[in-house]
């Protein structure tokens, strides 16, 4: 297996068992926790792969994609009853989630030479539109944009490291590593020490 496609298996597996948390807050059946986990997992990468031109969407390509995303669901439709606090928890593992699902996508578009706009771009595509489509058709606040925190900046500041180091690194994988790091550092600072970007505040017009 490819650098690339462990990346993809990864944030697939670790984004749908975000998915299965939030459908479990929202108490759906067993078709819902599926469907909400495969939407939360494919949702970034699918879009990639349609802006990206790719020959076939990853997981039509590999159908075993899926497969991983309804078993998390399963696995969180029987336990999540035993987590503390499954907002958390969905919180924290959307954390890594992100950071893994930014570098596949950073890593899918070095792999095309794309320009470094573009990589960066794929990179946030990837690791925010899963979670923004989980949120949205739960009819949640959506985590990318909660008020100031790091998410989508978290997002492109890890994509970023990646198109900078990488022509100063003989291995690639250093610099999906270094993507990940920075991505999961921003977003776990945000949500530990409360890192925020400042956010607008409107004042009265001026006569």
């Amino acid at each position: 297996m490819s650098v690339i496609g462990f990346l993809d298996y990864a944030s697939v597996f670790i984004f749908a068992l975000t998915g299965g948390l939030a459908a479990s807050r929202q108490q759906l059946d067993i078709v819902g926790f599926a469907f909400i986990a495969c939407l939360t997992a494919v949702g970034g990468g699918t879009l990639r792969d349609l802006l990206l031109n790719r020959e076939t969407i990853f997981w039509i390509a590999q159908p075993t994609y899926i497969g991983v995303a309804c078993t998390a669901a399963l696995v969180v439709f029987f336990t999540a009853h035993l987590f503390e606090s499954r907002l958390k928890t969905l919180i924290w593992l959307d954390s890594f989630a992100l950071a893994v699902a930014v570098s596949a996508g950073t890593g899918v578009a070095l792999a095309l030479d794309q320009p470094a706009l573009v990589v960066v771009l794929m990179g946030t595509i990837t690791g925010c539109m899963g979670g923004l489509l989980r949120d949205v058709v739960l009819d949640d606040v959506p985590v990318v944009l909660r008020q100031g925190e790091l998410y989508v900046t978290a997002a492109f500041a890890g994509a970023t490291m990646a198109v900078l180091t990488r022509p100063f690194l003989a291995e690639p994988l250093i610099a999906l590593a270094l993507c990940s790091g920075v991505t999961w550092a921003l977003r776990a600072g945000s949500l530990a020490f409360g890192w925020r970007l400042p956010v607008y505040k409107s004042r009265p017009p001026r006569q």
